[in-house]
């Protein structure tokens, strides 16, 4: 149990979590499950700054998945519209705890790691629903959030002592979140095998919140199959590029980053 843990329920009439092999022919499928990147992207965007970096620890299944297949007509790249069917996950609903870790990729940002300020932050967005639109898998899949207990309440596979799901996509990995010598400055995909125990898939089993953060990540991450795509630079908040760097606004203002 993390100090700074947030626990949530994620539902949605609909999610798709797509399969990237499906996608080749334009006709998207869902995983079963979320991916990590998936219920990263929705506990980000309950709040989220570049000092630290959120790490999904567990995921309880609440309701039996089933599917939806439905005809769409998506955008062309070059124009007009297309015929696809695409196939939803329905009638989701999913209990998540997640805690986060510092970004040691920026250091420029050191005086930014107030874990009390930032938990609390992230505390009191749950309960407003979060900071940005709340999507599973893709922007029609709107979503909602509220806080919870994890582990309360009955959920549909708690029953199943054990589901495997096969090869399925974990996350990507940009320069900004590196983990080792081998993800810097690269575009890193990863791919795992989910095991669901009891309605319940947990991604990453570190205990020791003080440990470095590349032996962390590299926790998080150690049953992945790590594939690097491209090389790709980090991101820059610097005053050079006029971009946000979480420090600027507060120059002039007789206020201190920490408040």
């Amino acid at each position: 149990m993390h100090e700074n843990s947030i626990e949530f329920e994620v539902v949605g009439d609909y999610a798709l979590f797509s399969d990237p092999i499906t996608r080749v022919g334009g006709e998207k499928f869902s995983y079963q499950i979320p991916t990590y990147e998936s219920i990263k992207g929705v506990t980000s965007s309950i709040y989220w700054k570049p000092t630290f970096i959120w790490v999904i620890d567990k995921v309880r299944v609440m309701n039996i998945i089933q599917t939806e297949t439905r005809g769409t007509r998506p955008i062309r790249i070059n124009g007009g519209n297309d015929l696809s069917y695409y196939t939803y996950l329905k009638n989701v609903r999913y209990q998540v705890k997640a805690h986060f870790i510092w970004n040691e990729n920026r250091p420029e940002l050191e005086c930014d790691r107030n874990e009390n300020k930032h938990h609390n932050i992230a505390r009191r967005m749950m309960e407003r629903g979060g900071r940005r639109d709340i999507f599973l898998g893709t922007r029609e899949c709107q979503a909602y959030v509220t806080p919870c207990v994890y582990g309360e309440g009955k959920g549909a596979y708690d029953d199943v002592p054990e589901l495997s799901f096969g090869m399925m996509l974990h996350g990507i990995t940009y320069p900004d979140e590196a983990y080792s010598e081998e993800t810097r400055n690269m575009l890193t995909v990863r791919l795992w095998n989910p095991v669901m125990r009891h309605g319940e898939v947990e991604f990453c089993r570190q205990t020791n919140f003080s440990l470095p953060m590349e032996r962390v990540l590299g926790e998080v991450y150690g049953s992945c199959i790590q594939k690097p795509v491209r090389p790709m630079e980090m991101k820059s908040f610097g005053r050079e590029q006029n971009n946000f760097s979480g420090l600027d606004e507060f120059e002039g203002g007789g206020m201190n980053v920490m408040d």
